[in-house]
């Protein structure tokens, strides 16, 4: 943006004709504005990526020349011809209204010239020395000492005082430092992790050349970093995570909805939450008006509960929304791979209680469900309680139970104040190669939003009362959970073993083989019966030795290899590799499936996202 600033004895401007057809309406009559500072301004190109940013640094910069000039009415003059590289009209014309609306909560008068015209103009400058200067200012661009706007909660959250402890499954609480870690390596990582709070990664873990090797998931050059691509693999077992998690939650009672991605930031309610959540936001704009990308479910569920008309008779009441797409603007240095991202997939329910007993006892019944959880994708966790030492000196016995329950010590952070919403959250936790940990699962106690924003329900005395709130995420982000898979998966690798994914989560179940061309016809008959009982499978009908097919199986994590040769199709006995137990078995056809049903039993099914014969599959990652 270039900006010159003229402080005038006075300036009068007259619209003669339009200079663009997207010229907005305007009066042809003269204006005249005494004693004013006049702000020539050209948006330039890149100043609509940071519209909020160089209209703040506009604002400042007026503000600054004004106090200086004594001036109180600023006149706001688009000048195209300030700048060799204007902005789109669309793009500079919604800067400058922004910019209007800003001066206006600033200044005594501000006057606009209309966008678009030829315009006859006359000026009168005082001639002082600062009645006349010029200023760049550059999106995104900040002054010394400026700090970049983040929520209140972030603020807390750095300043915030934390102490730390193991308890033990038999309730005695530890100080961290004074625990024995013998024969809990990977909980002394998560607690060394969490107490230091160093979020970035210094070297790319190696989950990210698997999830690009296997074509699951990519970075997308074309999109902000943290936004990825998603290949037909990895998409499916994306899909099936989710239904997963969208099962397990109808079932247990929750009442699934959908609401809208973006919020607009003058909406009294969700201006003040956000000062309360520990994020940074997107920022889009529909015109002048200024919106933020949701980084949970938690906006549109409290408007949908406030119109809610709601008797003590139905609580627990639990909403539920799977996010496509939450949205968080992390720090460069967090993102990297599946681990950390801008744009994930949130499962998110929110659960309304009378009390905090109703709350303790929901608290539980979702910390089983994430224990499932974790337990139907074959994770090792580490599990974080946190919590207000007030709320621990009131409920000693059911942290106990809780920890009791989970059967191992965990890491508790407590704090002598609280700075966010809740009372109490636990969240597993997955530690990866590189001695990083991430959030997974995740319930928070809720003690201030229903009031904020009104949900209210009708107790047994007619009279009106506060809900409090659970927030749970009982999978976590669904693309952090791929991330944990691999980077466990290529852990157990590293000590000898063979990396699998749960045969339910597998994008191929089963890969037939057969050894020439001549037993192609029988895999693919042999193909329609295994995908009758709803099995994906397919067939390596490709020109390649059967030694290159096995392999190629493998690089797959295939977990059944089904070998079709003469022997095979004399004896009616299929020869099976089983991957997880490195074990090749004779088995029949209905054995095979009976098997693989096993697995799956009680768990989702998608058919296979790619073509079944493999000659027919392009490539995706060069």
């Amino acid at each position: 943006m270039r900006v010159l600033l003229i402080h005038a004895d006075h300036i009068e401007f007259e619209p003669k004709k339009k200079a663009l057809k997207a010229a907005e309406e305007a009066k042809l009559e003269k204006v005249r504005v005494d004693e004013a500072l006049v702000v020539f301004v050209s948006v330039e190109k890149g100043d609509e990526a940071d519209p909020e940013g160089v209209t703040d640094a506009l604002v400042k910069e007026v503000e600054s020349v004004a106090e200086q000039v004594k001036a109180e009415r600023i006149v706001l003059y688009p000048w195209v011809h300030l700048s060799s590289e204007p902005a789109q009209s669309g793009d500079a014309l919604r800067i400058l209204k922004i910019a209007e609306q800003k001066l206006k909560s600033k200044f005594k008068e501000v006057v606009r010239a209309p966008f678009g015209w030829y315009k006859a103009f006359e000026l009168k400058c005082k001639g002082h020395p600062l009645a006349e200067l010029s200023r760049t200012i550059r999106a995104g661009e900040k002054k010394e000492g400026e700090q970049e706007e983040v929520s209140e909660a972030l603020k807390a959250e750095e300043k915030l005082k934390s102490y730390w402890y193991i308890m033990t499954p038999d309730g005695e609480l530890v100080p961290v430092d004074q625990f024995d870690f013998t024969g809990y390596e990977e909980l002394k990582k998560f607690a060394n992790y969490e107490i230091s709070k160093v979020r970035a990664v210094d070297r790319v873990p190696p989950h990210v050349k698997l999830m690009r090797e296997m074509e699951l998931v990519d970075y997308e050059p074309g999109s902000d970093p943290g936004n990825l691509r998603w290949y037909p693999k990895g998409e499916l077992i994306k899909n099936l995570l989710e239904d997963h998690v969208t099962n397990l939650l109808i079932q247990y009672g929750a009442m699934k909805v959908e609401t809208p991605i973006m919020y607009d930031f003058n909406h009294p309610n969700l201006s003040k939450y956000l000062h309360r959540f520990p994020a940074r936001q997107y920022v889009v704009y529909s015109g002048s008006d200024r919106y933020f990308l949701r980084f949970a479910a938690c906006f549109g569920q409290y408007l949908i509960k406030h119109d809610m008309t709601i008797s003590y008779k139905h609580l627990p009441v639990r909403l539920y929304e799977l996010t496509h797409y939450s949205f968080r603007r992390e720090q460069k240095g967090e993102l990297v791979g599946l681990r950390r991202l801008r744009c994930f997939t949130m499962p998110d329910m929110h659960t309304l209680v009378a009390d905090i007993e109703q709350a303790k006892q929901e608290f539980v019944n979702q910390m089983k469900l994430a224990m499932k959880w974790m337990e139907d994708l074959q994770l090792d966790y580490e599990v974080a309680i946190r919590f207000v030492r007030e709320f621990y000196e009131e409920n000693k016995e059911f942290i106990k139970e809780l920890v009791k329950m989970l059967g191992r010590p965990v890491l508790i952070e407590m704090w002598d104040e609280r700075p966010f919403y809740f009372i109490l959250k636990f969240e597993f936790n997955v530690v990866d190669s590189l001695d990083k940990a991430s959030a997974l699962s995740t319930v928070q106690i809720d003690i201030e939003n229903a009031e904020r924003f009104g949900i209210t329900y009708v107790d047994k005395d007619g009279k009106k009362k506060h809900p409090l709130i659970l927030h749970a995420s009982i999978s976590g982000s669904i693309d952090r959970n791929l991330y944990a898979i691999l980077e466990k998966q290529w852990m157990r690798k590293e000590k000898g073993e063979k990396p699998c994914f749960p045969v339910w989560l597998a994008p191929i179940q089963v890969r037939l083989c057969p050894v020439s061309d001549e037993y192609v016809d029988k895999a693919v008959e042999l193909m329609e019966k295994i995908k009758a009982s709803n099995i994906r499978v397919d067939v390596d009908d490709r020109d390649l030795t059967l030694g290159k097919k096995i392999m190629e199986a493998e690089r797959e994590w295939v977990p059944y290899v089904v070998v079709l040769g003469q022997k095979e199709a004399e004896s009616g006995k299929l020869s099976v590799r089983i991957r997880e137990s490195n074990e090749q078995k004779e088995m029949s056809l209905e054995e095979l499936i009976a098997e693989i049903r096993k697995h799956m039993e009680g768990k989702p099914f998608r058919p296979l996202y790619l073509p079944e014969l493999l000659s027919k599959r392009p490539q995706f990652v060069g």
